[in-house]
Order: structure tokens, then sequence, then C-alpha cells
């Protein structure tokens, strides 16, 4: 593949940027994979490491950048930065709700110390209006001007007639702040929820805004004319444009891309798909083609959203886990959640310093609490340091220093603590990715190393006074049997939820009796209905017992590494458009669709109506997101009840979604 040069047929990128690497691919429809590359994601500004991994990508390509026709990107930038409390600044404009409805859904917590107003107005559910008065917000926003990145405006059901926030947005324009209205993000009920959902969007509108601009201008810079696009969290793509007044939707876009790019690679529709990495496993389920999603929409950051997403469970697992000795007379292996970086990977870097001090520690007879442990400052800026936190990180250095050194009293141990949950220092030690260079299962980094601190581990006592372990060989082997036992228990506890069933339960007692082969009365085996995908670098390496555990088929298909960055450049536009069809009273029917009220006499002229106009919008939403060709399939779902024989009609919800393969360059 590298150093090929092809020039037929139209040519995509694919970048996806993930907690630890960004990937890249070059794909070609009539080709598949043909240029993949890896860059570290540069946190402090993403488009770094996108553009250094789309370089890589193109060069193994041979491909100059206008050759490329179409680039799409999934990014953790809106996930991370709702998991760690980052964003601008948003005030938020409330219509028709009182101050006690902050206390609903996490709504005051979520808002902080950010500007709220509350207005008069809004409509009952039939979308009637109460008295609009803009007042408040009016007096509000010179204050606002300057001291907020944006502005969320929530009114009561605007779901059912937007009206009244869209004359407050309005307002909000003309006094030149960037503004998101509720009904724009989701259709539906449940307001403190819904402004809970707008706020969010509105903090992150200018952090993705800077993450498109600079990968624009990166393409521009290098002649490429392509439509950038935006994988959401259901997996679907949005054009660029789309996305940027939309960023709360692309929250869990990494791991919605990799169950699109699983379908694609593995060419199974129906699949547990399991994404190991560096520091977690995400797992979730592919049905009938598609990800299965939140019914309650996703939940970020401690924050429920209205964001419909991929129903995605993450565990502390990955071959980088910190590994550690449950306390007890056995000794019983943990796995994360903490990540360490391998003791492999310090050493490529350091090798006669981390060689020197692994050495040491071994040949002493008295084995030391801290022995196989380095900490690395990251270079991060410091800010607003305690005394000791700023001593013992200028005790720290870029270099590992060994904690049996660095660590003089129990106190500093929690100093330690303190700068490591910061982001400030990097903790070093053994880890799977470790293991399996003793092993030589991996050889991308120091094995000498690896085998040094797998040595040490091994002679960590249990609760008996006992080694745990005979050797480095052993240790290892062992670590990565556990990462296969633990891999199986949660792709098991995702099936569980996924069946309405709590694993925290009976469910998982019988789990491990299944997993154990345990005997009894009662013989349990456990098995999936559908095959398990594996995903990322190291899949290959820790799901090959799966199948024995699980009882069902394993594929680690051809670039699983790449798996998110391939989802990001092969899925399809999908945007739905939602009309609901009530009775305010006998006789009469009231079809009400974003803006659109009309009233009609009869239920099929009303329905009829609303199926034409939400296929209408939903098309012209799809053009508007980046879909060429569009079309739109209906779904209806009408409540009637019938007394005494006779018919009563309730309401009818109908969700015209459109679909098309994203526009490429000519």
């Amino acid at each position: 593949m590298s150093g090929a040069t092809y020039f037929l047929g139209p040519h995509f990128l694919g970048i996806d940027t993930g907690g630890t690497y960004t990937d890249a691919v070059i794909h070609a429809p009539d080709k598949g994979v043909i240029a993949k590359a890896k860059a570290l994601t540069t946190r402090h500004d993403l488009a770094l490491g996108v553009e250094e991994a789309a370089e890589k990508a193109l060069a193994e390509a041979g491909l100059p950048p206008s050759a490329i026709r179409l680039v799409s990107l999934s990014t953790t930038l809106a996930t991370n930065a709702l998991v760690e409390g980052q964003g601008g600044r948003a005030g938020l404009v409330m219509i028709g709700f009182s101050e006690a409805d902050l206390d609903r859904d996490g709504l005051r917590a979520a808002l902080g110390s950010d500007p709220v107003v509350f207005c008069p107005g809004g409509h009952d559910v039939h979308g009637n209006a109460t008295p609009l008065d803009l007042a408040a917000l009016g007096r509000a926003l010179p204050a606002w001007t300057g001291a907020v990145s944006g502005v969320a405006v929530c009114a009561l059901f605007a779901t059912r007639n937007p009206a009244h926030e869209l004359a407050a947005m309005e307002l909000v324009r003309a006094a030149g702040l960037a503004v998101t209205g509720s009904h724009e993000l989701t259709s539906k009920l449940g307001g403190p929820r819904r402004a809970l959902t707008t706020l969010l969007n509105a903090r992150l509108v200018p952090m993705l805004a800077r993450l498109i601009d600079a990968v624009e201008g990166w393409l521009a810079g290098h002649g490429v004319s392509a439509p950038l696009m935006v994988v959401r969290g259901d997996g679907a793509l949005v054009s660029a444009a789309f996305a940027r007044s939309r960023p709360i939707e692309t929250i869990l876009s990494g791991p919605a891309a990799s169950l699109v790019g699983a379908r694609h690679l593995a060419g199974v529709d129906n699949a547990v798909v399991s994404d190991i990495g560096g520091t977690t496993t995400d797992v979730a389920v592919l049905d009938r083609g598609r990800p299965r999603l939140d019914p309650d929409g996703a939940t970020v950051g401690g924050f429920r959203t209205m964001v419909e997403a991929v129903a995605m469970r993450t565990f502390g697992l990955g071959g980088d886990s910190e590994v550690t000795i449950v306390e007890g007379l056995g000794a019983t292996l943990r796995l994360g959640p903490r990540r360490l970086v391998p003791l492999a990977l310090v050493g490529q870097h350091f090798p006669d310093l981390v060689r020197f001090h692994l050495d040491r520690q071994l040949k002493s007879i008295h084995p030391h609490r801290f022995e196989g442990r380095f900490a690395l400052a990251t270079g991060l800026p410091a800010p607003g340091l305690t005394a000791p936190e700023e001593k013992l990180l200028a005790k720290t250095g870029v270099e590992p220093a060994p904690l049996d050194r660095l660590i003089a009293v129990n106190p500093e141990l929690a100093v330690l603590d303190r700068l490591v949950a910061r982001g400030l220092v990097a903790l070093s030690g053994f880890t799977p990715s470790d293991a399996a260079h003793v092993l030589a299962r991996q050889d991308n980094w120091d094995a000498g190393a690896a085998r040094l601190g797998a040595a040490l581990f091994a002679r960590k006592k249990d609760g008996r006074g006992l080694a745990i372990a005979a050797g480095a060989e052993s240790i290892s082997a062992r670590v990565l049997d556990a990462v296969a036992r633990r891999s199986a228990e949660v792709i098991l506890e995702t099936a569980f939820v996924e069946d309405g069933i709590d694993p925290a339960y009976a469910a998982h007692a019988l789990m491990r009796r299944s997993l154990d082969h345990a005997g009894g009365i009662a013989r349990l085996a456990l098995s999936l209905d559908r095959p398990v995908v594996g995903l990322g670098a190291s899949a290959g390496l820790h799901y090959a017992r799966l199948s024995t555990l699980l009882g069902t088929g394993i594929i680690v298909p051809e670039h699983a590494d790449v798996a998110n960055a391939v989802g990001a450049v092969v899925g399809q536009v999908r945007v739905a458009v939602e009309a609901h069809v009530s009775s305010p009273r006998e006789g009469l029917f009231r079809v009400q669709i974003a803006s659109v009220l009309s009233d009609h006499g009869d239920e099929a002229s009303a329905l009829a109506v609303a199926e034409a106009e939400a296929s209408v919008q939903a098309l012209a939403r799809a053009g508007e997101a980046g879909a060429a060709d569009a079309h739109v399939d209906i779904d209806s779902d009408i409540s009637a009840a019938t007394i005494e024989g006779q018919r009563t009609f309730i309401e009818a919800r109908i969700v015209a979604t459109a679909s098309g393969r994203p526009r490429i360059a000519g």
C-alpha cells in the first residue's frame, strides 16, 4: 500500500480524533481503504493532530490533497468538553417557566453561574399562546454582549409552537449574539431538559466552530475543495455548516462512527461491537444495520440530554489499564479504570534511564511498594498550584522519575494524585500492553523494559505472603487472560442491558458462573445471538479467546485499528422531521410541525398534510445537511381509543426521515 499512486475514481478522507490518537484514512468506494495513518491527538489544538494524520495518509496513498472529493470528521471535542466541564459562558432565556423549573433535570447545576432571564409567554400543548413579554430579555442583552459567547432560548411547549422562541431569537441576533432555540434541537416535550440541552449546545458552538475553521483553513491552504462533513452522535453525517449551530449533536460522535465503520468493514448488520483502546472499552449494539440509540437521550458529563446518540456503554478497560492486586488471600488481578503509560512505551523513549531503575529495583532484596512505577510531567500549564504541588511538579520533570525516589513521605502521594487528576503528571507502570510485549504478541515498543516491569510485578505478595506469579511470562499470561475475561464480561453486561436486565443483580452472578464453567445442579451456559466485531489496534490480541467465552463468532476486520475514521467517511446523511397531529376539540384536527400550524376538519386530511409537509421539510433539511439525492421514509404512530364501539382519535406522531449519500466535489 505504501507509496502507491491512485488516480481512478473519487477518493475520500476520513478523520477521527480520539482521546490518544487521531486517525486518518484514504478511502475509495471501489477499493476500500487504500491508506491510513495515526498522529497523537493534540488536545490543546485538535487541528494540529488532524493535519499531521491527514498529511501522512495522503503521502501513504501517493495522492495530492487536491484529489480528495469528500472529507469527513468524527470528533471527541463535544464529549470531552462536557465531561471536563469546558465550554463558553452562555445566557439562558426561559419563556413561560419559573425559577423553580431550574431545579428539574439538573438544569440549575448545569447553569452554574451563567446568567438567566425569565419572560412571560409560551404555549399550551395544542400550540395556543400565552401573551409574550420580552422586556426582561431586552434589559439583559446589553450586559450579556461581550460577557457570553452564546444564548440559549427555551419556551414552554416550543416544540408545538416555536413562535415565541423565534421572536426571542430575533431579538438576541439583533444584539449581535449567537443564539440557539430549543425547537431546533429536539421535538420532544420536557421543558427543563430541553433547556439543559440547548444551554450545553450554546456553550459548545464557539468550540466546534474553531475546530471546523481550522480544518477548513487547512483544506483550503492545501487546495482541497471537497465538502467537509461531521459525524453526529447517531452515526449520521451532516455538513460542517449544519454542525456549527448544533455541536451538541456531535456528542458520542467517535463511538457512533466506530459502529458505522464496523458494519462497513465486517459486512454484518447485526452485531455487538466492542472497541478496545488504550484507556477504555466501548461496547454497543448494531441492529439491522444501524446503531441502537439511547431512547432517553445521551448522558455525557453527568447531564441527561435530549440528543439522539448511540447507546454506548464505556468501561475502564484497555491496553494501558493499570494492573493492581485485589487485597485478600489470593492474588486476583484488577484492571483499570486508571490508565498508565506502559513501561514499554516509556522505555522506548528513555531506554537507558528506565531500564537502569527497573534493574536497580529488581536487584533489591526488599521490594518497594512503588517499584516499577514512574512519573512524568506532561508540560501542560499549571496555574493555581499549592506550594507542595509546585515542589513535587518541579521534582518530576519531563524525564521519567522513579516513584521509589520521588515520593519520600506519605503526604506526597496525595499531592501526586492531585497532579495526576489535573493532567499535569502522567504515571507509568505495568499494563496489558507490557504483558503483550513480554509474550512477543506486541513488538512496537521496548520489550526489555516491559519484561523488567513484569518481573517486578510478579514478585508482589498475596495475603499469604507468597509471590503472586513465578516470573514475567507467568504474570503476563495471567494479565492477558484477565483482559479477555473482563472483555467478555463487559460485552455480556451490555447485552443484558439491551435486553432490559440489570447486570448488577442476579444476572451478574449467573454471568460469572457461566464464564467460570462452575458446576452445580443447575448448569448454565450463555451465548449471544449475533457475532462480536472487535475494533481497536489490540483487538486481534485481546479478543482471540472471546469466541469460546461468549459462544459466538468473533470478527476482527482488516483496518479494525481505524474503524472510526472509516465510519466517518462511509456513512450517510440522515435528517428527521417530526409532525404532531392533535385534536383540541371534536371535529378539529391540528397539524403542528416546526413553525407551521394548520387546522383541518377531518383526520385523513390532517394526516396527509402532516406527511407531506414533514417530507418537504425533511428533504430541505437533508439538503442543508449536505445530502445528494435524498429519499424520504415515513413512520406514523396513531393513537386512538374505542369506547362502546366508537373510535376516538387522540393524537398522531409522524416522522419523516430523509437520507442519502453526501455530496462530493466534482
